[in-house]
């Protein structure tokens, strides 16, 4: 085993078990290449400032530099699909209506009322019109002035002076984002080329089977990072270990997204014995892995669980894709992507079901909002999406029992995310350097740090600074 005096932080530090692009080599069928891509970006191995996760500060900083300016994920379209549908999304102390306007398309509002400031909608819906619960001043859906009660009254008041104050909303795989900067770069330049990596299975082509809305007492990223790294599947998540490769994954940053791969099937090197492919398989079928609905029977022999389980993901896909599930290759019916779009959207790639929004609570800068949506993909008729189940502060994810397996894996998840939060205010005091990632398996992590820097204009010598105080 390497001594830890001598790594080398710089020299490409990888896990002694077996690598994700060699067991892309033994894949039974043709890898497409954005499996092969690579991103060998080094990130550093500084420590990351505590305040960043416990301070008002920050939270203030996000408020004007981060929240304002940056794309963010506000709803799906299916949530609004018919002319006069609604939804509210709210970020820190900004309230946004996202409408659908008579001709079909998809706008979004600052949502206050222009004259006194009541919210227009306190929660979604359909609507004729955009009418103030307070004194009935009206908009049409598209956001010109519609109705003045009393209008004598109001002199200053005019159709060309008083739209609702827009903001932008531009789509991208079914999602609906806003960005309140009118002079930001579009959506699509802000994702560069993150299309490539579901273009053979696109999100447009999914219904939201599930979507659980859990309160936590953590700052955002505390929660959110829980879920951007796979190296506390050790100690958090060991049930798992014999079928998950853990530390063996793979992680690539790009320019405003990144993305980690964990392999099913290849054994956590950190076991001390070697599971048999059939002790993978039933281990695989504990945990949520989605060739589970579909096993009527044991693994047979001469066969690997990777292969197995692939070829069931097939069948299992066969009825929604046709003779287009037969060409994934094992990696994409077996494997874990997880993808961060800068700041908090974590869509899943492959087949998949899973995506994670992370944003503050409220006002709140130690508590957050976690939603997870689970993403089905269907044949005919799109069904319905599922409402939202919140998931209350006391409550657990063990209490949404429509997640399957996957509540099990969250609670232990939640587990430590509140802990992690009252343990950084200790940490801020006997460690000043700060949070140490690692520098391979955070690189995610360190990925989005590096885009928060710059965002809030913090910038590594601030980032030193902190560390020094």
């Amino acid at each position: 085993m390497t001594e830890l005096d001598d790594l080398d932080e710089t020299a490409g530090l990888r896990s002694r078990g077996i690598s994700y692009q060699a067991v892309l080599d033994t894949d039974t069928h043709e890898v497409p290449p954005v499996l092969r891509l690579q991103s060998d970006r080094y990130l550093g191995s500084h420590d990351v400032a505590v305040d960043r996760y416990i301070s008002r500060e920050y939270h203030e900083l996000e408020k004007q530099r981060l929240w304002p300016v940056v794309w963010q994920l506000a709803c799906r379209e299916e949530e609004i699909p018919n002319p006069g549908d609604t939804y509210v999304y709210d970020i820190v102390d900004t309230s946004i209506l996202v409408v659908r306007t008579e001709d079909g398309t998809i706008r979004a509002y600052y949502n206050v009322c222009l004259h006194q400031g009541r919210t227009l909608r306190d929660e979604g819906g359909n609507a004729a019109e955009l009418r103030c619960p307070y004194h009935g001043f009206c908009w049409h859906l598209d956001g010109s002035l519609k109705r003045v009660p009393s209008r004598w009254d109001y002199p200053t008041v005019r159709r060309d002076n008083f739209s609702l104050k827009e903001v932008r909303a531009e789509t991208w795989g079914g999602f609906v984002f806003i960005n309140m900067d009118n002079e930001a770069q579009s959506l699509a330049s802000f994702l560069g080329d993150i299309d490539q990596h579901f273009e053979r299975y696109p999100l447009t082509d999914r219904y939201i089977a599930v979507h659980t809305v859990k309160y936590l007492r953590a700052n955002w990223k505390v929660a959110q990072e829980a879920f951007m790294e796979g190296y506390h599947t050790i100690a958090t998540h060991p049930q798992i270990l014999p079928a998950t490769g853990d530390e063996t994954g793979q992680y690539d940053a790009f320019e405003n997204y990144s993305r980690a791969i964990n392999m099913t099937g290849v054994a956590s090197p950190n076991l001390r014995w070697t599971p048999t492919e059939s002790e993978m398989a039933a281990v695989s079928f504990n945990s949520g892995n989605p060739v589970e609905s579909t096993a009527d029977g044991l693994m047979p022999g001469g066969t690997t669980f990777r292969v197995w389980g692939a070829q069931m993901g097939r069948d299992a896909l066969r009825p929604v894709l046709g003779d287009a599930a037969d060409e994934l290759c094992d990696s994409e019916l077996m494997d874990s992507f997880f993808y961060t779009v800068f700041p908090n959207f974590h869509p899943w790639g492959a087949y998949n079901r899973i995506c994670y929004r992370f944003r503050p609570y409220g006002d709140n800068h130690e508590q957050s909002i976690m939603e997870t949506y689970i993403l089905e993909p269907f044949t005919g008729e799109r069904p319905p999406p599922a409402k939202p189940h919140v998931i209350g502060f006391d409550q657990t994810h063990l209490d949404a029992p429509e997640l399957g397996i996957l509540a099990e894996i969250f609670y232990q998840d939640e587990l430590n995310i509140p802990n992690v939060q009252k343990g950084l205010h200790t940490l801020a005091k006997v460690k000043p350097s700060g949070v140490t990632y690692g520098v391979y398996q955070y690189n995610k992590i360190r990925h989005f740090h590096n885009l928060y820097e710059e965002y809030l204009g913090v910038g590594k010598d601030a980032a030193e600074q902190e560390e020094g105080r």
